[in-house]
């Protein structure tokens, strides 16, 4: 929803003002222009990134118009589940749960929570640091240590897309002059004919510059900030998984390991204790 309203703004604002102050919003329509600046912009891009980065980016797409996959349900889901399996831990013991993190898409459990279980990477955080816990006793230390490598190292590859749309946002200027410079080129080869033609040909090239630096900065570089945002909410709430299973491996009960993971939560997203003590109850906790 921000992409549309944000995108109507710019639009709005730069075509308005341009034809309230007398111009011609037709003659701002130069396709050739914009193939020339994005043809480069793609080209490098693919060029500095491999292809994992330029699939993740293309990936990203769908996000940005439907918006962060974590909500508050996400979350409150997130902390159902961790109590349900530290609860099931203490009355079956650790191995009463091998089954559920052996394979989640088929444990009772999981598919209790669907929100969580359509998450893989959140998914496979909890199975595999629970399978650590189940296979001997942790030093919650080192388990926190490790789950910090991790975590930062998944950020930084889920950050990888977005850094590199900056950089085709940082260069989308420089191909608007590249555009510019070429529509430059073209009037000097049409010296001495009609100065109309000229007129036209020197507005051309212009557009090119004009429109460098509106996609870069009215577009481009904005969306690489949402997917560095969508990216740090993902980080976010793996480390709310984190602190749920160190408070559990901490001798901590069920219910106060949960309130470990609630005290990570942004404002946006954290419930109320009573707010997540209803939850836990709703969902047969």
């Amino acid at each position: 929803m921000n992409l549309i309203l944000g995108s109507i703004i710019v639009f709005a604002s730069v075509l308005g003002g341009f034809a309230a102050g007398g111009g011609h919003i037709a003659a701002l329509w130069q396709p050739f222009e914009l193939v020339i600046i994005l043809g480069a912009a793609l080209g490098g891009f693919i060029i500095a990134n491999p292809m994992s980065v330029v699939m993740a980016s293309l990936k990203s797409i769908p996000a940005l118009i439907t918006g962060s996959k974590y909500k508050k349900a996400d979350y409150l889901d997130a902390l159902g589940f961790m109590y349900d399996l530290f609860t099931k831990a203490r009355k079956e013991g650790l191995m009463g749960i091998e089954g559920d993190i052996e394979e989640p898409a088929n444990s009772s459990l999981f598919q209790k929570y669907p929100r969580l279980l359509k998450d893989h990477h959140a998914t496979e955080f909890i199975s595999d640091y629970m399978r650590l816990v189940v296979s001997g006793n942790m030093n919650p230390f080192e388990l926190d240590n490790l789950m910090d490598i991790e975590i930062n190292t998944h950020h930084h590859e889920s950050e990888a897309a977005a850094h590199a749309v900056q950089r085709v946002g940082d260069g989308l200027p420089a191909f608007g002059i590249v555009a510019a410079v070429l529509g430059i080129v073209h009037t000097m080869a049409a010296l001495g004919g009609p100065m109309s033609e000229l007129g036209t040909l020197v507005a051309a090239a212009l557009v090119g510059t004009l429109s460098g630096i509106l996609i870069a900065y009215g577009f481009v570089s904005p969306i690489s900030t949402v997917m560095e945002r969508y990216a740090a909410e993902e980080t976010r709430f793996l480390s709310c998984l984190k602190a749920c299973i160190l408070a559990n491996v901490q001798g901590y009960s069920p219910q106060v390991a949960v309130e470990f993971g609630r005290k990570t939560m942004g404002s946006d997203f954290r419930p109320s204790f009573g707010d997540l003590e209803k939850h836990l109850r709703g969902s047969g906790a």
